[in-house]
């Protein structure tokens, strides 16, 4: 749907010349957006003037069915606003709740969780390095990831019973031990990933029709990553080296070995190719980190891998703040407890939301024809953006 916003004539040698602004919709249903997202570009002919991302159509109030619901029901909301990264968006809630009660977590579980963060994170990046190029023409390379994601949904599957929402976490560690032999799986479906990755380096990277469509394309200014609090992998690509893991550690990420493992990747381009690359690199990375806590598992003493609960759970008086590095960025949780068993307040800081504000920046300025590949550029999660 267009609509003109303002006409000017132009009288010059040779007659009149008629020049109009165009305001343009993507959205919220359009084969262009990533879901119910919709832009509103004002146009100057083919190049964008002014850009204002329009969000809300998926919002569904979570912040405030946290506060009707116990410590142990949050989690089935809170794994379902970024569906690619469930198993990330459980940990902070569960973090936060046994940060208020100081509860320390058994070591089993803690390696666990960091093992299936890791996992969860490849799950999440494989989306979109198929997705990515389906968007500007390659149709190819999303049929190669989705080969990989099944490996890892199989053993993430069988672990917890969930193929998306894996409601594994519980408040004191996880839900129940391993099934047997599922270490051994886990293992071969990591080498089995790792050795299908460089199909997507000589499909993608080395298209030299991808290159030209991102290279150089919808640059990310670090100035505007500060400003609007971007993170994750869009940020690292803009030169904004920070990732909580090694910066402030939580679970195991603190340990030698796996900090030894960890490699940020960082890029200073800030452009669409370079975004594409931390993502690759980083899921490369993050397949590392899993066959590290692997070996840590295999040599752990049996134990639990949860703390016994009472039947009510309540949080002492007080407020706390638990932030992870999600595979789409910074997550974060601000939990306020009156000590009863259900939160007096959940906020809820999504990676997705800050993130997509910049495109109101770096948008005005390209051509229209670029703007599919800036947006799908900045791989966010449309529920993680509403809530």
């Amino acid at each position: 749907m267009a609509e003109d916003t303002r006409s000017t004539t132009v009288v010059g040698v040779g007659g009149a010349a008629e020049t109009t602004d165009m305001v343009l919709n993507i959205g919220p249903q359009h084969p262009s957006t990533h879901g119910v997202l919709r832009l509103r570009l004002t146009l100057d002919g083919e190049r964008i003037s002014h850009a204002e991302p329009v969000v809300g159509y998926m919002h569904r109030g979570a912040e405030k069915l946290f506060e009707a619901r116990d410590y142990r029901q949050i989690i089935v909301l809170a794994n379902r606003h970024d569906w690619l990264s469930a198993f990330s968006n459980e940990l902070g809630v569960v973090l936060a709740v046994e940060r208020m009660l100081g509860m320390e977590v058994p070591e089993r579980a803690v390696w666990l969780r960091t093992l299936l963060a890791e996992l969860n994170r490849v799950l999440n990046h494989l989306m979109f390095l198929g997705s990515y190029p389906l968007e500007l023409g390659g149709i190819t390379p999303i049929f190669y990831a989705f080969t990989e994601r099944e490996d890892l949904q199989q053993v993430m599957e069988e672990v917890s019973g969930g193929r998306m929402h894996y409601m594994f976490n519980r408040v004191g560690g996880l839900k129940e031990e391993l099934p047997a032999g599922w270490t051994e799986r886990a293992r071969g479906a990591v080498a089995a990933v790792r050795g299908g990755m460089g199909r997507l380096d000589e499909l993608v990277l080395g298209n030299e029709v991808f290159r030209v469509r991102t290279r150089g394309v919808g640059v990310l200014d670090p100035a505007i990553v500060h400003a609007f609090g971007v993170s994750g992998p869009i940020a690292r690509a803009s030169g904004v080296d920070f990732d909580l893991r090694r910066d402030e550690p939580y679970l195991a990420y603190g340990d030698p070995e796996l900090r030894a493992a960890l490699r940020v990747a960082v890029r200073r381009e800030g452009d669409c190719l370079a975004r594409f690359e931390v993502l690759l690199e980083q899921a490369r990375n993050a397949l590392d980190l899993a066959d590290v806590c692997l070996d840590r598992l295999a040599q752990l003493p049996p134990g639990p891998v949860n703390q016994r609960l009472p039947k009510v759970l309540k949080a002492p008086e007080g407020a706390t703040y638990a932030w992870t590095e999600n595979p789409l960025g910074i997550n974060g949780y601000y939990l306020v407890s009156k000590g009863e068993k259900t939160p007096h307040r959940l906020k809820l800081r999504s990676a997705s939301f800050n993130n997509i504000q910049a495109l109101s920046q770096v948008l005005p300025g390209t051509l229209v024809a670029d703007m599919v590949a800036i947006l799908g550029s900045f791989f966010f999660v449309v529920g993680d953006v509403d809530k």
